[in-house]
């Protein structure tokens, strides 16, 4: 994958160039249809994605609780703190995901550094709310 498409999204724009480039290497692109569940409350969570194109909700309990879209990630606090969806990801349009699966995260864990503490953090945030 072209580091060019990961760096310029908002969640990754600010990784070392090295970081960038380590994950251009790991990522897959996904597409998602309209109304289409990304991920699902309670089930396990093996990546993060990274939304190129599109709008997603976060369901919390059914409800809408946060409206995502281009340059936003989800998944983290599965992949990173608690191994389980905390909630549902419903793509609002059509979407161009850029997915993290977790066994590539921990091959390249050492060489993203700077991604980890960001996800880890954002994860952190999300949950206490």
């Amino acid at each position: 994958m072209d580091a060019r498409r990961l760096a310029g999204l908002s969640v990754l724009a600010d990784l070392p160039e090295g970081e960038i480039d380590a994950l251009s290497g790991a990522m897959t692109e996904i597409d998602a249809a309209a109304g289409a569940k990304v991920v699902t409350v309670d089930d396990y969570g093996t990546a993060i994605y990274f939304i190129e194109q599109g709008e997603a909700d976060v369901l919390i309990e059914g409800e809408p609780s946060l409206a995502l879209g281009p340059g936003d990630s989800f998944g983290e606090i599965a992949l990173l703190l608690t191994g389980e969806r905390t909630a549902t990801v419903v793509a609002r349009t059509k979407m161009r995901l850029l997915s993290l699966a977790g066994h590539d995260f921990e091959r390249i864990r050492t060489q993203v550094p700077q991604l980890e503490r960001t996800l880890r953090h954002l994860g952190l945030e999300r949950a206490a709310q």
